[in-house]
C-alpha cells in the first residue's frame, strides 16, 4: 500500500484525468434505471462487455420490472446463461423486480439504504445506481479502483469501505460525482494488474509505485 498522496498531488492527477476525459461514462448499457440496476447486479463477477452482449436481448424485451417478471426466471436464464453465476443471478432479477412492484410501485428507488435491500444489490452497486443515474458523488470500490488506490496513493485503504471513504476524504469535491469512474477506466486500461502501462500513465510522474515498466 502506497503512503497517500496530498492534496495538491491529488488535484494534479484529477486535473489531467478531467482533461484527457471531461466526461467519462460507466460501460455497461441500459435503457433507464431499472435495467441499470439489473446490469450492474449482473456484473458481478463478470465483464462489462459480458454484460452488455447477454442484456441487449433481454432489455430489448423486459425493460421494466412488470416485463422482467412476465418473462420469468426460465426467460431471463436463457438470455443471460453465458454470463458467470447466471441462474443465482436470474432468481435475484426475479425477486428484486418484484419487490420493485409490489413494494415501490415499480419504480426503483433513489436511497443507498433501499438499493441494498434489493437481491443481488450490495454497497458497490447502489452506488454505481446512484452515481451514474442521480448523479450522486457515491464511489463505487471495484477490484481495479482498489487497486489503483493502493498503488498510486491515491485513495489508498485496506478494504473497499477504507478505499471508498478515502476517496471521499481526499478527492476535491468538483471531482467526487466522476472520480470513480476515472478510477475505474484507469485500472482497466493503464494500471492493469500485471503490467501496468506505466508508460502510457497520465500520472505516471506523480505516482509513487515503486515497480513502474517505464
Amino acid at each position: 500500500m502506497a503512503r497517500q498522496l496530498d492534496y495538491h498531488t491529488i488535484r494534479t492527477i484529477f486535473d489531467r484525468f478531467h482533461a484527457s476525459e471531461p466526461e467519462p461514462k460507466g460501460e455497461l448499457e441500459h435503457v433507464n434505471v431499472f435495467t441499470l440496476v439489473v446490469a450492474v447486479a449482473l456484473s458481478a463477477q463478470a465483464t462489462d462487455a459480458g454484460v452488455n452482449k447477454a442484456t441487449r436481448g433481454l432489455f430489448a424485451v423486459a425493460d421494466t420490472p412488470e416485463k422482467m417478471l412476465a418473462l420469468g426466471e426460465e426467460g431471463v436464464t436463457e438470455h443471460i446463461k453465458t454470463i458467470g453465476l447466471f441462474r443465482n443471478k436470474a432468481k435475484n432479477v426475479i425477486k428484486l423486480s418484484r419487490i420493485l412492484v409490489d413494494d415501490y410501485g415499480g419504480e426503483v428507488p433513489n436511497s443507498r439504504a433501499a438499493l441494498e435491500g434489493l437481491p443481488g444489490v450490495g454497497r458497490k452497486t447502489a452506488n454505481v445506481v446512484l452515481n451514474m443515474w442521480w448523479g450522486h458523488p457515491a464511489q463505487a470500490v471495484d477490484t481495479h479502483i482498489f487497486r489503483v488506490g493502493n498503488r498510486t496513493g491515491i485513495c489508498p485503504g485496506k478494504d473497499v469501505v477504507a478505499v471508498e471513504r478515502a476517496i471521499e476524504d481526499n478527492v476535491p469535491v468538483d471531482y467526487q460525482r466522476h472520480a470513480h469512474h476515472w478510477l475505474i477506466l484507469h485500472g482497466r486500461y493503464i494500471c492493469v494488474a500485471r503490467k501496468p502501462k506505466c508508460a502510457a500513465c497520465l500520472i505516471n510522474d506523480l505516482c509513487p509505485f515503486e515497480e513502474k515498466t517505464l
